[in-house]
């Protein structure tokens, strides 16, 4: 009895969401297929690509329609699992009302498109994968030993890191080179490239305390011999210290002093920490998959001009989450100014009081109220929308977190559903409005 109540139930929502669709979708002849505005036309390539259309950055799609990329971060059936608790609420919601992950996808993506969105974004379940365009993330550098939480950076000198990455872009990549719904590939998720929240420590300090056998250190020293242009008395000045050359600073471990000399070495090696970590992507991305587009690193809120002018080379697109309650046109001008390389806003949220969670933890202030919430989201991505070189926002995320914390702590109101999988009705009201008009505010948009 309690299946066919299940049935019954998924059958009628199914039903109802398939009506809502229908009334509500958008002209037959305003998108095509993948989403794609057929207002505008780039070159047809069959995958998707980047294109400069008359001073205006845009994705292509593999029709040859441009393309804003408007995206959900983590759709994903199995949500947030809750130390806590020991499950997923969320989870357990939806399969007491789907029955299964396929009736789930299939409720999951009439509502993605009746609310105007086009991108399946980062975390998500593959079911979702080609029902709509999507993108994947790699975690190149964070299945080596890079943490986005606690800000570690590995060693990525080492042959070995080639040859993981080697090996995860052909197991990642390969299969997925012929499949046009596929926008990209993300590297990575927030790296740490200097100090921050996670660490005060610059990535020069941090190799200065590996093992003498790491090839980070080595690397290190040999910046520190560039920089001091092998006068190892200037360097014993500075630090007080009496090496008797450079190759016994491979035995050194601890921080360096501050001031210009130790401050320029610190950029030097930033940049060849990013050309050893973006050379080795390309190579084994573009080895795996010659026909998607690199789509950056997602940036934490911050990019080092000293990555930028490296990263440049070997990315298609920069990304960047960024959680402020204004959008960061400045930052998207400097990274622009440095890149000239189109842009996506690949996390941005904003979570209300009014909701019932508690929103302590989770990045972003929290607003009073939904109205709030969904207003602010309008005044985020029209902003960005009139910038000529962004060419999408991914919201961070489909559903609310649990009340008592995710596997970090999280604990906060960015879903565009409930945890009972209900939608949020002011705020993809707004997001249906914000979507259906994105062109024509980009078409529109200009560098001043």
């Amino acid at each position: 009895m309690r299946k066919l109540k299940v049935y019954t139930l998924t059958v009628v929502l199914i039903i109802a969401s398939l009506v809502i669709f229908l009334m509500s979708r958008p002209s037959e002849t305003e998108y095509d297929e993948y989403g794609g505005w057929k207002k505008l036309r780039g070159t047809k390539t069959g995958f998707f690509h980047v294109e400069e259309i008359n001073g205006i950055w845009w994705l292509v799609d593999p029709e040859g329609y441009v393309f804003i990329s408007k995206g959900v971060n983590h759709i994903n059936y199995y949500g947030d699992y809750c130390p806590k608790l020991g499950y997923s609420p969320y989870n357990r919601n939806v399969q007491a009302r789907y029955g299964n992950i396929r009736n789930w996808a299939y409720v999951t993506i009439l509502r993605l498109k009746t609310w105007g969105f086009n991108t399946i974004g980062a975390w998500s379940s593959p079911e979702l994968y080609g029902k709509l365009p999507y993108t994947i993330i790699l975690d190149i550098a964070a299945s080596y030993g890079a943490n986005w939480l606690t800000g570690e950076v590995p060693d990525i000198f080492s042959d070995q890191f080639e040859k993981h990455a080697k090996s995860r872009a052909m197991a990642m990549c390969y299969p997925r080179r012929d499949d046009p719904y596929l926008i990209g590939y993300f590297t990575d998720n927030e790296l740490r490239w200097g100090p921050d929240w996670r660490s005060s420590k610059h990535l020069l300090d941090d190799f200065m305390n590996l093992p003498p056998s790491s090839p980070g250190k080595r690397v290190a020293v040999e910046v520190l011999r560039e920089v001091f242009n092998n006068n190892i008395s200037a360097l014993n000045e500075l630090m007080k210290a009496n090496f008797s050359s450079f190759e016994d600073l491979l035995y050194y471990v601890g921080d360096l002093p501050e001031g210009d000399m130790f401050s320029k070495a610190r950029s030097v090696f930033l940049r060849k920490y990013a050309e050893r970590y973006f050379s080795v992507c390309y190579k084994v991305i573009k080895e795996a998959d010659p026909n998607h587009l690199i789509l950056g690193c997602r940036f934490a809120g911050y990019a080092p001009r000293e990555v930028l002018e490296v990263m440049k080379d070997y990315v298609d697109v920069i990304s960047i989450n960024y959680y402020g309650l204004e959008a960061p046109i400045n930052l998207l001008k400097y990274i622009y100014s440095i890149t000239k390389k189109p842009i996506m806003i690949t996390e941005f949220s904003f979570k209300a009081m009014d909701s019932g969670l508690p929103n302590t933890k989770g990045a972003g202030i929290a607003l009073p109220t939904q109205k709030e919430r969904a207003e602010y989201c309008k005044r985020y991505v029209t902003s960005i929308l009139k910038l000529p070189f962004v060419i999408g926002y991914h919201w961070f995320q489909y559903m609310d977190q649990p009340k008592e914390g995710r596997f970090d702590g999280e604990n906060s109101n960015f879903g565009l559903v409930k945890i009972n999988d209900e939608p949020w009705d002011l705020l993809v009201k707004y997001f249906k409005e914000i979507n259906r008009s994105a062109e024509r505010i980009h078409l529109e948009s200009t560098y001043a």
